[in-house]
């Protein structure tokens, strides 16, 4: 079973400013509920209770999330509003939080090779906290524990598909593979944010990923690729090539939170449908 999950946090937040200025992206609250603890609920029902994250110089309030602040809960404890930390309690009692820093922006592929000493020589998630992913229907399986499934059957690395519109194609990596039935994909060739006239498909590689350990060698030996960057797609290539990547159309609802207008509908839906005022 997958135990461990990397969370790459190190980014800017550029199309939020200013108000990515001075505090993470990661930590953009949907309703009432940071980013980034979506994710690692997503991790932790998965399984994956050692939780690894990748930051940058400003990213100290991710590491502040996920412990014990003794001044607010003496303030708050014994009173009706002590309830608002259950769930990031029940993060904290679960999981088992380590930091590392990725000291210059160099691609996805350069911040999971610096995550290397958090994930050790085992298989691993990936989440990309900018993309929320919510189950089909409420206590129906997360993405990463149907990713997780799948990778125990194959011990192949698996990747998040969905379909998504020609015109947004140049947005995404794009996969090329075989249909092997139940969303499943043998994954032959991926092309990192291509042109429309050169996608392979229009099915598109979102931020949920289960790795392998070998990619951390493949990705040392992969040179930049597309905007100079050391891009996790080249490096998962060279995997597909040897026939081990599974992509999986998985059943679910996903938000593009790295972008204004999906943080705004990810927000009004989970108001709508999820959040309980207490």
């Amino acid at each position: 079973m997958v135990k461990k999950c990397l969370f790459p946090a190190a980014g800017y937040g550029t199309r939020f400013l200013p108000a990515t200025k001075a505090q993470a992206k990661e930590m953009l609250p949907i309703v009432n509920k940071p980013l980034i603890q979506y994710g690692v609920e997503e991790a932790l029902e998965a399984g994956m209770q050692y939780i690894g994250f990748v930051t940058g110089r400003t990213k100290r309030a991710i590491a502040d999330h996920f412990d014990i602040s003794y001044e607010l809960e003496n303030e708050i404890s014994g009173t009706s509003k002590e309830k608002f930390l259950e769930s990031v309690r029940y993060v904290m009692d679960n999981g088992i939080f380590s930091f590392t820093r990725q000291p210059e922006m160099k691609g996805l592929g350069h911040a999971i090779l610096c995550g290397e000493t958090l994930m050790g020589n085992d298989a691993f998630g990936v989440i990309l906290a900018d993309d929320l992913c919510l189950p089909e229907t409420p206590g129906s399986d997360g993405v990463m524990k149907q990713m997780e499934k799948i990778h125990a059957e194959t011990g192949c690395s698996v990747v998040a598909l969905m379909e998504v519109p020609k015109e947004t194609i140049s947005k995404y990596g794009v996969i090329a593979g075989e249909d092997l039935g139940d969303g499943r994909y043998q994954v032959s060739d991926m092309v990192e944010k291509p042109a429309v006239e050169d996608a392979p498909s229009n099915l598109a590689i979102i931020g949920r990923y289960i790795l392998t350990p070998d990619i951390f060698d493949i990705i040392r030996n992969t040179p930049p690729g597309k905007n100079g960057e050391i891009q996790l797609t080249d490096a998962l290539l060279a995997q597909a090539r040897e026939g081990k990547v599974i992509g999986y159309k998985f059943k679910g609802r996903r938000f593009d939170c790295g972008s204004v207008k999906g943080f705004v509908e990810a927000t009004n839906y989970v108001y709508e449908n999820i959040y309980e005022e207490k």
